[in-house]
């Protein structure tokens, strides 16, 4: 069994956690929802002495996926991204990058996922859960071994992701909880990709949206 820690770092003027999962046996690191600031993205792992494997993007915002193809000229890494994403990654309205930084901004996934795949990236095991509602192919990205969840903007410490975007559901984006996120062990620690982490457990008891 690997021996596995997660970190992050806020990036962005929309303050979007970027998650890190890291193998510390290898010191290889999966980055999840690189939003901006590459360079600094890059200096936290070069410090870290990290070596990134993967690029890992929860959905196609800006915010979520703004480094992604600057971090992945940097180190090499693959883009990995729900396959139902793919249109909104490739259309700079979609993903708001014409709206927030008035430019386009596109992402070309690697790999594309699909739901209830399972994946092994430097030795960190991950199945992959499609959790559409703030987007049309929004994922979630579980592990085990880790017991823990990265569900961008699909899950918050007590709230949703907006479903106003275009693409969006509420109906969808609670179903996506209820029957995807809250079928997880209720220990699992949750990282949002904005705010403070929470558990399985506490979301079901006490967000006011998917009670």
């Amino acid at each position: 069994m690997a021996r596995l820690s997660v970190s992050s770092i806020t990036v962005g003027e929309l303050a979007a956690n970027c998650w890190f999962l890291t193998n510390e046996e290898t010191k290889e690191t999966l980055v999840f929802d690189p939003g901006d600031e590459a360079d600094r993205i890059g200096v936290y792992t070069e410090k870290m002495g990290w070596t990134v494997k993967a690029l890992i993007l929860t959905h196609g915002h800006l915010d979520h996926m703004g480094a992604a193809e600057e971090l992945k000229k940097q180190t090499g890494a693959p883009v990995y991204a729900m396959r139902a994403e793919e249109p909104l990654l490739r259309d700079a309205k979609k993903n708001l990058s014409a709206f927030i930084a008035h430019k386009v901004v596109t992402v070309k996934a690697d790999r594309l996922l699909e739901d209830g795949e399972e994946l092994e990236i430097a030795g960190v095991c991950l199945k992959a859960y499609l959790t559409p509602g703030h987007t049309p192919g929004g994922g979630s990205f579980y592990c085990q071994e880790a017991g823990c969840v990265f569900t961008g903007d699909t899950l918050f410490c007590g709230s949703v992701g907006r479903s106003d975007f275009p693409g969006g559901s509420m109906s969808a984006l609670v179903q996506s909880v209820k029957e995807k996120l809250f079928l997880l062990p209720d220990e699992t620690r949750v990282y949002p990709g904005h705010g403070q982490e929470t558990t399985i457990r506490y979301e079901k008891q006490y967000n006011p949206f998917v009670r």
